[in-house]
């Protein structure tokens, strides 16, 4: 589930990619976990640029007001304003090197020029 959720590995079963909805029912163990089951911390931003890259109508939210469509995710301010913002060198402090596919949204808000 770890490699699914942070690489996007297609599933096994039907060689496809999930979207991100179908993929956070469960927390991989140890986990930490926010509100109502949902995951904080490392996880949480992780969810949200696996949403980005996966979810064209998330990623037009987070262009558009990404404080909106932040708010159904367990963050602190910082993880916020570094998301919001598309700090890649502080994300990936947290959450280790990223990808291609989870670097999405950052140059989608990089290519914004909003500063």
């Amino acid at each position: 589930m770890n490699a699914l959720l942070i690489h996007g590995g297609p599933d096994a079963a039907t060689g496809r990619t999930p979207t991100l909805p179908h993929r956070i029912g469960t927390n991989p163990p140890g986990a930490v976990t926010g509100s109502v089951g949902r995951p904080s911390g490392r996880q949480a931003v992780l969810a949200v640029l696996a949403r980005a890259a996966d979810d064209q109508k998330f990623l037009a939210r987070m262009a558009d007001n990404s404080s909106a469509a932040l708010q159904e995710y367990d963050l602190t301010s910082e993880q916020r304003a570094a998301l919001s913002g598309g700090d890649q060198g502080l994300i990936e402090s947290w959450v280790g090197k990223l990808d291609a596919r989870l670097c999405t949204w950052l140059w989608c808000r990089l290519a914004q020029e909003k500063w």
